[in-house]
């Protein structure tokens, strides 16, 4: 599919990020920032993306993405007129997004709006009318600004789906059908990056996108070589011990995967009950807790940090030690992401998997997509275990036990319309 103009530019050799096509003035911006050496996906990215080509990129998490397609789309909209528009699955990833654009293009006045949940529209409408040059978003919130006619996209130049096989994952699949219709089809350069490849990005290439030019750095599935990958069959009762030893083993930042919120709230009690500082991140978290307790995560103020699949491609943290998937992931493809948070910039990484022994084939999904074994490892010696107290809002109202009925002599009539009968 690539040309040979195209062919020469990928073979070419390559010193640093010169010889990539990037401007004098972004050159500049990346060594004030301290990056000297692309990564594989930004160095087979940038070029195809700066001559204007459509590109579907396929690379793992933790490998660059943002500036993969962050630096080209500022420089094709500085030659053209036009506005981006990047669109990703939470809001988290999308405030990282703008921060990262925003340190990039600090010197060239770049103006950005962020679109996401959970904030006050009437910020994000003045930001508008301060006529972005790059709109950064989540589906929902951007349809919220479309019906409202408070955002236009009719001059959208430059389109980016980041993080596409999450947005569907999450369901965002009609909202991005509708997003994509609004969008000019004409004169338009669409970059599509992903960590996996399933048949409803191949459709959406296929109908919204022109001649892609497809960059595999690694195949679909294939997670970071940096991390060590090991798993413990235990049962349900000794998680929470099992998960007490690994913390007393490690010294750096933890961060640990629940299936839900109210299994992340629970957790994150007893991680603090056992003396570390912790914070967790899930959807009934306001966006105000969810900056505080992913910016106390990077800042060291909390050590542990307990979080749903919603963070798993949001968390964007240099030096994470250890993950932990207390609990296996509903997809397997669920686990690349999640591991993908350790082991980032080139270090190396930790994860670990807590299995009950009843979820053998669900290890076995996650090898075959990985394409590894992971290693099986003993039980070492547990903590006794700690007292609980019964929590209600873990078991729900219906747990707790019943008051007695109280009498104090005499009958009383119900105040209903059949008791005004016998008045």
């Amino acid at each position: 599919m690539t040309d040979s103009t195209t062919e020469k530019t990928l073979n070419m050799p390559i010193n640093g990020f010169h010889g990539l096509g990037i401007a004098p003035r972004l050159l500049e911006a990346l060594e004030r920032l301290a990056f000297t050496e692309p990564t594989p996906i930004q160095k087979r990215s940038i070029p195809v993306a700066i001559e204007g080509k459509d590109l579907i990129g396929i690379a793992q998490t933790g490998t660059g993405k943002t500036l993969a397609f962050g630096i080209p789309m500022l420089q094709r909209l500085a030659q053209i007129s036009g506005k981006g528009l990047v669109l990703l699955p939470t809001r988290e990833l999308a405030i990282q997004v703008d921060e990262s654009l925003a340190e990039l293009g600090r010197s060239f006045g770049l103006r950005t709006a962020v679109l996401i949940g959970g904030a006050s529209m009437n910020v994000q409408r003045q930001h508008l009318r301060n006529n972005p040059h790059v709109v950064i978003a989540t589906p929902g919130r951007l349809l919220d600004h479309i019906e409202q006619r408070t955002v236009r996209l009719d001059g959208v130049r430059v389109l980016v789906l980041d993080e596409a096989d999450r947005m569907l994952d999450m369901g965002f699949a009609p909202q991005i059908k509708k997003i994509l219709a609004a969008l000019p089809a004409h004169d338009r350069q669409t970059l599509l990056f992903s960590a996996t490849m399933p048949k409803e990005i191949v459709a959406i290439a296929e109908r919204h996108m022109k001649l892609p030019i497809s960059v595999e750095i690694a195949q679909s599935g294939t997670t970071v070589d940096q991390v060590t990958q090991e798993v413990f069959f235990v049962s349900k009762e000794d998680k929470g011990r099992l998960l007490e030893v690994i913390l007393q083993q490690t010294i750096g930042p933890v961060l640990v995967f629940t299936r839900t919120k109210f299994g992340a709230k629970r957790l994150t009690r007893r991680v603090l009950a056992m003396g570390h500082t912790a914070a967790e991140i899930h959807s009934n978290r306001s966006l105000a807790q969810r900056r505080d307790a992913l910016d106390g995560f990077k800042s060291g103020k909390y050590r542990v940090l307990i979080a749903t699949d919603i963070a798993a491609r949001g968390i964007d943290v240099t030096g994470i030690e250890v993950v932990i998937n207390f609990d296996l992931p509903m997809q397997a493809e669920d686990y690349v992401h999640r591991i993908g948070r350790t082991a980032r910039a080139g270090r190396t990484g930790r994860a670990v998997s807590f299995a009950m022994f009843d979820e053998r084939n669900d290890v076995r999904s996650i090898e075959r997509l990985i394409r590894t074994t992971l290693s099986v490892k003993p039980l070492p010696t547990l903590p006794p275990a700690r007292f609980e107290p019964h929590n209600e809002t873990d078991q729900g109202r219906r747990s707790r036990p019943r008051a007695p009925r109280q009498f104090t002599g005499g009958f009383r009539p119900r105040l209903g319309r059949a008791s005004h009968r016998y008045r």
